[in-house]
This record gives structure tokens, C-alpha cells and sequence, in this order.
């Protein structure tokens, strides 16, 4: 095919792409990385793949400025600690309101902003009600402000929660209601929903079914029908996902409000961290999950359209990894804006690798590894710990796609890692000697020894060891092991 052809074929393609996009599919773009893609790079990588809804965490000017006249709906949200301060304030929300929301309206060429998340997943167990009394005030007081500014009949205020915010007494959806400790302010919330025609946000995670239970039959998790069937009410539920979901339904059927709308905020499966997170059961989660979607199909209590938003866009090397290590592995896009295995956002089967990031600049091809005359590797393992403490060393371990590697190699993947994150400074390949640079890609199967980008977004602090290590060397660095 000459040239001209292959541009011809290129723009059918995208225009495929584009049009043949499932109807109310959108992404999670989250930041929390030590080198996040400049946000004109990922607006560009949005469009290109026809990704027409996207969900942040906060309202950052450049991150959503870059989204303007890109024809992309948005969802700002606000984070949980400042929820407080929205509770306690309607003047501090009608600040936000106009710094973050109206400012960014301007005709044309404006930011389709849809939905303001105020929280996130601020009812958590784990958070030990320590937003419950903030979280409904601050709701109310950010629709106040949407209304007064004239904006509120296109743009909603929401409270984006996790699934654990409902339970069940048994495994059938039917016997569902809200958590009793939080019974009366989940109450509140969907009333104000409802009576503002505002979406209830909720998070689902199938893949956390087996990772927290080692006895959960692993086909319930996916969308292919192969394994077990629960039956309810005369009702079939043959995944984790519609049975979540409509135990939901239930819970705000008793609750009163049957009708009320329900957004999916945040569904997906991890690529790497667990011996469940791979790319192989990642596409097939995403393959049944897409096709679901694109036939309409919505739950057995709550069959039709249903809006979604997958998490997430890209992996995170700076999520915590308390939840597991996974956590940094969320992402359908590598950390760089390349595609990690074949989908097909339209629902139709045609699966092809998506669109990568383009403009994307990398740093030199070098990396840092163990110095191969090294054997004590007992000596060694301070450093790892070191490296390990500072970047992302959770592609390694059992059934990771860097667990087979051995232990020499273990020890350069961690001196890699923090090589990168410190943008391959030659102090940060010291460790006393033990570490050198090389020119040949330490790679090995399927484990990437990755090169880092040269970021062009807002990066997260490093924490103060680690800046004084890349200003004075690694001579400091055995100080910060023993202090």
C-alpha cells in the first residue's frame, strides 16, 4: 500500500473509532504519578481514540484547561480533605464554583464540564467516618453554588462512593440496603440526588471479589457466563458486576427512590501486582465488560443504558499501595501513553491496539543495575530497600511480571526503578558503589526495566531524602538508611 493509501486507511479507522465509540463510556484520568504525561498530550490521546467522557480527581486549571473545546464531557471533583471546608462554608464553595467551573464555560471553545465530584469514596470503612459529617453539607453547598450561578440545570453535583457504602445480608441482591453506620447520611444524599435529578456515583471492583477471598469462583468476576449462576426473585445473575450493581438498586428501592439514576464511576481490572492482575484477564474483563455495555443490556434490575467510566487511563507509580500493590497497575495506557494489550471500545469485537500517546520524550537509553561482580546480595538488601521506599518496586514478587527474575537482577530492577523516578541522575546510581549504568535495555521477557519519560505535568514531591540525594550524591545515602 503506498502512502496516500495508508493515510486513507488511518483516517477510516479513526473515524471508526470515533463513531462506533459505546455510548456513555468514559475514563478515569488520575495523576498520582512521579512523571505524569503533559495533559495536551493525553487531551490528544482522548480524542484519538474517540473517548468522548472523562473523570478527574480534582479541578486542576492546566489539566482541565487542556480539555477545552475538545468536546469531551468532564466530571472536577473536590478532595476529601477539603471537604470540611466546603461543609462549613457556602461561600467557599461559590468561590470554587467560579474559579473552577464557570471560568472554564467560556463560548465557544469552553470545557464541557457535567459533574462535580465532591469526595472521593469519602464513606470508606477504612476512613473511619472521619468525612461522614462533612460530606452531605458539602453536596448541598456545591449545588447551592451551581444553581446561584446559573449552571446547575446542566451541571450536577455528585458524591462519587465506593460500593462498600451498601452490603447484603445473604449472596442475592434482593436482601441489600445501605451500611447501618451510615444508613441515615446515605439517606440524606440520595434525597438531595433526587431532588436535584443529580446521578448516584458509584465505584465496583470485581477484581477485589478475588483478591479478597481466595474462594470466590474466579469466572463470577468476568462477563462470559461460564461459571456459577445466583437466582433471585426469579432473577439470573451470572457476575459479580450486575449482582453488585443491582443489590445498589436495591438498597435505593428501599430507601424510596427505585428511579433514581446511577452512574458506574470507576470499573476495571489491573494489570500487574497479584497473581489475578495480568493483561490476559484484564482484556477479558474489559472485552465483556465493553460488549455489555455497547448491547445495552444495563442489570437485571436495571436493564438499558448505563454510563460508565473505566479505571483507569494510565498506571499511577505513586498510589498507595496499602490496598495491594496492584493499586499502581490500573491502567489501560503504560505509564508513557502506550496501549497495554488489544480492545475494542466500541463493543463489536474488533479488537486492535488503541491509539498510543503521541509527542511522548523519553529520557536517554540507559539503566541502572547491580554491578555484576556483586554476590553478597544480604549486603545489598538496604540499598533495595532504599530504592524500593522511593520509586516503584511493584512489578516484582510472585506472580508478577517481574517475579521470575533472579536475585541479582531483583537488585537492578530497584536500582532501576529509583534511577528513573530521580530522572537517571549519576548520583542516583551509586548505592555505595554497587550500582552502574548501562546502554544495553536490562529488560528481560516480560518484565520492563523501564526508561522514564521526560514529564511535562506537575510532579509529585519526592520525599526529602531522596532531593538530598539527587543535590549532594550517594555518599548521604547510607545516613538515611540508619536514621
Amino acid at each position: 500500500m503506498d502512502r496516500a493509501g495508508i493515510l486513507v486507511a488511518w483516517a477510516v479507522s479513526m473515524m471508526m473509532v470515533s463513531s462506533n465509540l459505546v455510548q456513555g463510556l468514559g475514563v478515569n484520568w488520575g495523576t498520582m504519578a512521579s512523571h505524569p504525561l503533559h495533559p495536551s498530550i493525553v487531551a490528544n490521546l482522548l480524542k484519538d481514540n474517540g473517548i468522548k467522557k472523562v473523570k478527574l480527581f480534582d479541578s486542576d486549571h492546566w489539566t482541565v484547561n487542556a480539555l477545552a473545546d475538545s468536546d469531551i464531557e468532564v466530571m472536577i471533583a473536590i478532595p476529601n480533605l477539603e471537604l470540611e471546608d466546603f461543609a462549613g462554608s457556602y461561600h467557599h464553595a461559590k468561590k470554587f464554583v467560579k474559579q473552577n467551573v464557570t471560568a472554564h464555560l467560556k463560548e465557544p471553545g469552553g470545557v464541557k464540564i457535567r459533574y462535580v465530584g465532591v469526595g472521593n469514596e469519602p464513606f470508606l470503612k477504612s476512613y473511619n467516618g472521619s468525612f461522614v459529617k462533612s460530606t452531605f453539607p458539602a453536596l448541598q453547598n456545591v449545588q447551592k453554588a451551581l444553581d446561584e450561578a446559573g449552571v446547575g440545570d446542566k451541571i450536577k453535583a455528585t458524591v462519587p462512593l465506593n460500593a462498600d457504602v451498601y452490603e447484603s445480608s445473604s449472596d442475592k441482591p434482593s436482601d441489600g440496603n445501605f451500611r447501618p453506620d451510615i444508613k441515615d447520611q446515605m439517606v440524606e444524599i440520595v434525597q438531595f440526588l433526587n431532588d436535584n435529578n443529580a446521578p448516584f456515583s458509584v465505584n465496583i471492583y470485581p477484581f477485589l471479589s478475588l483478591y479478597q477471598n481466595d474462594d470466590f469462583p474466579v469466572d463470577f468476576a468476568f462477563f462470559d457466563n461460564t461459571g456459577r449462576t445466583i437466582n433471585d426473585k426469579n432473577l439470573q445473575y451470572n457476575n459479580v458486576f450486575d449482582a453488585n450493581f443491582d443489590t445498589l438498586v436495591w438498597a435505593l428501592k428501599k430507601a424510596g427512590f427505585p428511579n433514581l439514576k446511577i452512574l458506574v464511576g470507576e470499573v476495571g481490572w489491573p494489570t500487574d501486582g497479584h497473581k489475578s492482575a495480568n493483561a490476559k484477564s484484564a482484556k477479558r474483563f474489559y472485552d465483556g465488560l465493553i460488549k455489555k455495555l455497547a448491547n445495552n443490556k444495563g442489570t437485571p434490575m436495571k436493564p438499558g443504558y448505563l454510563e460508565t467510566y473505566l479505571f483507569g487511563l494510565f498506571d499511577e507509580d505513586q498510589k498507595s499501595v496499602a490496598p495491594g500493590p496492584f493499586e499502581r497497575h490500573w491502567g489501560i495506557f503504560r505509564y508513557d501513553g502506550q496501549p497495554k494489550f488489544p480492545m475494542d471500545l466500541s463493543g463489536q469485537g474488533r479488537n486492535q491496539m488503541l491509539v498510543p500517546a503521541k509527542g511522548v520524550q523519553y529520557l536517554e537509553k540507559k539503566w541502572c543495575v547491580l554491578d555484576s561482580d556483586v554476590s553478597d546480595f544480604e549486603a545489598v538488601g538496604p540499598q533495595v530497600d532504599f530504592a524500593c521506599g522511593l520509586s516503584d518496586c511493584s512489578s516484582l514478587g510472585l506472580a508478577r511480571s517481574c517475579g521470575e527474575l533472579n536475585a541479582h537482577d531483583n537488585v537492578s530492577y530497584a536500582f532501576n526503578m529509583y534511577f528513573q523516578t530521580l530522572d537517571q541522575s549519576v548520583e542516583a546510581c551509586d548505592f555505595k558503589g554497587w550500582g552502574r549504568i548501562v546502554t544495553n535495555n536490562a529488560s528481560q521477557g516480560d518484565c520492563l526495566f523501564p526508561i522514564q519519560i521526560m514529564s511535562g505535568g506537575k510532579r509529585l514531591g519526592l520525599s526529602f531524602a531522596a532531593l538530598v540525594v539527587t543535590i549532594f550524591g550517594g555518599a548521604l545515602m547510607s545516613f538515611f538508611l540508619f536514621v
